[in-house]
């Protein structure tokens, strides 16, 4: 029998299996068909820093400004915090008492604000950990990303807390790999590569902007598996796939790279979560087949500085096509 275990932010998981952040993970009665299905740990869906402002603007701006005053404002502030807030740590307790897996909090967050104050409180909700969602997209032509946003943030909530935290990040950075190193060597136990962004889309029928597709497809996988293969043996935390993942062939893609888990969530909602027990199933016959009774045998075996010809990460562009060979 393979040994499918795995460790991931400090917390030991069953298996290399994480059910990322979405709508799949925002109700007890859903967690606990994943967790029936054998995903290893749940990460919440995010508390929305930016979607709280945006309802708080929304409500002040319903007042009448000659019958409101300054108090009201900060009322009706705090008063929509504690709202959201008390949601989701009711969330947290309600899963813990539900699942015997580890539970990993979420806050999206974009400035290194009071929000990272509610890291307190939901480790006192029982949260196994926390994983920080933070993205800035850099479409501020005269003004670039303020990467060290990240590590006040980070700085600011291990201040708060003693849980393992992980951060979630996108691939927008000038320097990516150095980037993802440095922040590896901050307090977070955890990083998970990469973020998935809202992408908008053409109607040219209609001649307007519409969303994109939300879910992810199979090719995007080739991200998570440059950088994390191209890190792996650099970083000073777990690394986790998040992006592309929906078989049993991308998990031990992820793995052979370097990946310590994988996050999934469009191939369950494509699916359902009965595809858990597939791609472990899959996972198992790869490692029966090819004699390895544990991940640990053979995780980052195809990382970059594992291979013989590292150009395979370092490559950009197609160069057979750049040479016209047929």
């Amino acid at each position: 029998m393979v040994d499918l275990r795995t460790k991931y932010m400090d917390l030991e998981l069953k298996n290399p299996i994480i059910i990322g952040s979405s709508g799949l993970t925002d109700n007890v009665d859903s967690i606990k068909q994943l967790a029936a299905n054998g995903a290893a740990a749940v990460v919440l869906k995010s508390l929305f820093e930016e979607q709280i402002m945006m309802e708080i603007e929304k409500n002040l701006g319903d007042y009448n400004p000659s019958h409101s005053h300054t108090e009201t404002e900060d009322y009706l502030t705090y008063f929509e915090k504690k709202h959201h807030l008390e949601k989701y740590l009711n969330l947290i307790k309600d899963t813990k008492k539900a699942v015997d897996i580890p539970i990993i909090a979420s806050v999206n967050c974009r400035t290194a604000s009071e929000w990272v104050k509610f890291a307190k409180e939901i480790e006192k909700a029982g949260a196994d950990g926390l994983e920080l969602n933070i993205f800035m997209l850099p479409s501020d032509m005269k003004q670039g990303i303020d990467e060290n946003v990240y590590f006040k943030i980070i700085k600011q909530v291990r201040m708060q807390i003693k849980i393992p935290i992980a951060v979630k990040i996108g691939y927008y950075f000038n320097n990516l790999a150095q980037h993802i190193v440095q922040l590896s060597r901050t307090d977070v136990n955890g990083l998970v590569l990469f973020n998935r962004t809202y992408s908008p889309d053409v109607d040219i029928n209609a001649e307007k902007m519409i969303a994109g597709d939300s879910l992810s497809c199979e090719h995007e996988i080739t991200h998570s598996l440059r950088w994390i293969g191209i890190v792996a043996e650099n970083t000073d935390c777990s690394l986790a796939a998040s992006g592309g993942v929906h078989n049993g062939q991308g998990v031990i893609k992820e793995l052979l790279v370097g990946a310590d888990a994988v996050q999934m969530v469009s191939a369950l909602y494509k699916n359902s979560p009965a595809l858990i027990k597939t791609v472990l199933a899959q996972l198992q016959n790869w490692m029966d087949k090819n004699n390895y009774s544990s991940i640990a045998e053979f995780k980052g075996k195809l990382a970059r500085k594992s291979i013989a010809n590292p150009q395979f990460y370092d490559r950009v562009q197609f160069m057979k096509y750049l040479q016209g060979e047929e």
